[in-house]
């Protein structure tokens, strides 16, 4: 080969090899657990209400999930039972070993640990939990615990009304200092309030989730307490203050000594526009200021959106200097619970009206209340958990981000074959390592979730389990579905995935 051709053809290998690097990073085809650094934890979660049971034992008193649940669900669906976690909780330890799992996200009952809200501690459920803690370090799976999902204790909800009052700071202060405390020595990752914009929107605007708050004409419920005009907004604002309370509780209490990472978690779509105009555009970061900027601007520049403030005008409450000042850089990361998108459209009529509730501030049109109580299942859509996450490193400072939720929401029966929800899994795992490559600060996934538990909008109609619970079978026997061997395989780095591929090219594997 003569010295130049012999020059051109490096140069030109060299390009392709360049090329080929490039498109890698632009997009993941295939991937395998060893893409992912090292640091990053895989795993999978639950919640207290929906996957304990035992809801009258051993000094546990109700929650406002638990009122929600008696006072709605037909056909006695609730979480008296639930999966009976309470007593199972070895056995479920032992399947998260089988399923190779990393990490597991669990929520503390606020009402089985301190029962009236506040005061003395229940020995009985300080027990359950660090034995719950305890095995699973012993098996070598990391805990992460959130403090608050949906059941605030019923006594503080009826003395002075739970999250619409300032006494709820000082309330859920002394609840996380007590699990600071108790349990902070072996779990390291903390979660103050699980999703409370949705939280809000569901309990203080619809009254479709607890504490069932809501007025006319926006409750789609025949709730008679509530105010869907301000209250979501005043429990956003005393929810955002408890959590930076009990940060610089944890920061100036414990973290020399345990070192451990407290955050919040935001529910999150991907946000389309509906056409490409400019208009439906702005109505997409709107939406996106309105949804997740309402929970994540105030820890990154201490104060609600623009976008919000000029909307929802003296409705929406104000921070003090002092108090702006301590939610900045209250967040050690954010959890990302993302499912599915909604079209967006701009509908700026919806601020004419003299009446107006949160989603009427959006002025925008979400296909919100549809995707919600929708049986249908979820497509699968890497591309926009992409982006969603992008849009964090964009526009709030990359920071740490853990996927706490995203799961296949399927109709709950005995079969064990959930194809659906192995390529959802497969796609948006995929997505997640695409966010990585471009740089997005992402920690960690958890699939949500990891029993068929007792779902907050469907009861037991619906299924995101990797595990199946028969529910006719006196002792809850656990099956391993579909899901559950994808996950272990990939865990195991067998596997070599191919995101966007169909599943029979992995199928066979599993059978």
């Amino acid at each position: 080969m003569e010295p130049e051709t012999s020059l051109n053809f490096t140069l030109m290998l060299t390009f392709l090899l360049y090329l080929n690097l490039v498109m890698g990073v632009l997009s993941v085809d295939h991937y395998r657990r060893v893409d992912f650094p090292d640091e990053f934890v895989f795993g999978s979660g639950t919640s207290a209400y929906q996957v304990e049971g035992a809801s009258n034992e051993d000094g546990r008193t109700p929650s406002i999930w638990d009122t929600f649940a008696h006072a709605v669900y037909e056909h006695g669906e609730n979480g008296d039972l639930a999966c009976d976690g309470y007593h199972k909780y070895k056995e479920d330890v032992q399947l998260m070993v089988e399923t190779g799992l990393e990490a597991y996200r669990f929520s503390i009952s606020w009402s089985r640990l301190i029962p009236n809200g506040r005061g003395p501690v229940n020995p009985k459920g300080l027990q359950y939990y660090n034995n719950l803690i305890n095995e699973l370090i012993s098996k070598g799976i990391q805990p992460h615990v959130t403090l608050h999902n949906c059941d605030l204790p019923q006594a503080l909800e009826d003395e002075y009304g739970g999250w619409v009052s300032r006494d709820i700071i000082r309330d859920f202060t002394n609840y996380a200092d007590v699990c600071f405390r108790e349990f902070g020595d072996r779990v390291q990752y903390w979660t103050t309030v699980n999703e409370p914009n949705a939280f809000a929107l569901g309990g203080y605007d619809q009254g479709t989730s607890p504490p069932q708050r809501c007025s006319p004409p926006f409750c789609t419920t025949n709730s008679t307490r509530g105010n869907s005009t301000y209250e979501p907004y005043l429990a956003v604002h005393h929810i955002l203050l408890s959590h930076s309370s009990a940060v610089r509780l944890y920061r100036r209490k414990y973290r020399d000594q345990q070192h451990g990472y407290v955050g919040i978690s935001v529910y999150t779509f991907g946000f389309i526009p509906l056409t490409d105009s400019e208009k439906d555009k702005a109505a997409s970061q709107r939406a996106r200021d309105f949804l997740v900027g309402w929970i994540i601007e105030p820890l990154v520049h201490g104060d609600y959106p623009i976008s919000m403030k000029k909307n929802a005008g003296a409705r929406i409450p104000t921070f003090t200097t002092r108090e702006s000042e301590q939610l900045k850089g209250s967040s050690d990361f954010i959890g990302v619970i993302y499912y599915n998108n909604v079209n967006v459209t701009d509908n700026p009529d919806a601020l004419k009206t003299p009446l107006r509730d949160i989603l009427a501030d959006m002025a925008a049109s979400l296909i919100y209340l549809q995707d919600l109580f929708s049986e249908e299942e979820y497509p699968v859509t890497p591309w926009s958990l992409r982006e969603e996450l992008n849009n964090f490193q964009l526009n709030y400072g990359n920071p740490p981000i853990f996927i706490h939720e995203n799961g296949q929401r399927t109709m709950s029966n005995s079969s064990l074959q959930d194809v659906s929800r192995v390529k959802y899994l497969q796609g948006n795992i995929g997505g997640v390592l695409d966010a990585l490559r471009d740089g997005s600060n992402i920690k960690g996934y958890f699939a949500w979730s990891f029993l068929d538990l007792f779902e907050l909008l469907a009861g037991y109609k619906s299924s995101f389990g990797l595990y199946y619970v028969d529910r006719d079978d006196p002792e809850l026997k656990r099956y391993p579905k579909l899901s559950a061997k994808w996950y272990k395989w990939f865990l195991r780095g067998t596997i070599e995935l191919k995101k966007d591929a169909s599943f029979d090219s992995v199928g066979h594997l599993f059978q």
